[in-house]
């Protein structure tokens, strides 16, 4: 993964970032991101992020896992070891329904967690730290040099005068 740099403002107020993460997307920046410690209500709004897919991963694999389920135990059931047992039909479907709930279940969660490292991008090694506190009390909003138009002394004073507390350049990480 390639290094770059950026700018990041650091905020005390959580109702202060969110207010400042609109006015920096109304001010045409799209690649920025807010670093907040806790989920704050309306970010991924004020910051232009996208409805996940990860429900539709979920539900497109749990449909799969139902009818693999499914077909797996009409398969072994009715075609490959087709046993007449104390008289029930080779296709059963209450006898089926526990463990077509459980391949169901399995598929949909086991999805969503690759889908979610994937879409995430995770395990990332060696994340850049740009305060200590942003693990706790503070909040950032950080512009990194892809940004289009990226210009480092603009960036920093449009960050001041949205009330940025602090300010940090990071040349590469």
């Amino acid at each position: 993964m390639a290094k770059k740099g950026g700018i990041a403002g650091i905020w005390s107020d959580d109702d202060k970032i969110l207010e400042a993460a609109a006015k920096m997307r109304d001010a045409g920046y799209k690649k920025f991101d807010a670093i907040t410690p806790f989920p704050v209500h309306g970010m991924e709004e004020a910051v232009g992020i996208k409805r996940s897919m990860i429900p539709w991963v979920t539900f497109v694999m749990g449909i799969t896992g139902c009818a693999a389920g499914l077909g797996l135990q009409y398969w072994t059931s009715a075609v490959s070891w087709a046993l007449n047992v104390g008289g029930k039909p080779f296709f059963s479907l209450p006898a089926f329904i526990p463990v077509t709930f459980e391949t169901t279940v399995l598929f949909a969660a086991l999805s969503s967690v690759i889908a979610m490292f994937a879409l995430n991008g995770l395990p990332k090694v060696n994340p850049p730290i740009l305060h200590p506190d942003l693990t706790s009390h503070k909040f950032a909003l950080w512009v990194p040099e892809t940004e289009a138009g990226y210009d480092a002394d603009k960036i920093e004073k449009l960050l001041k005068e949205l009330g940025a507390e602090e300010i940090k350049r990071v040349s590469e990480y």
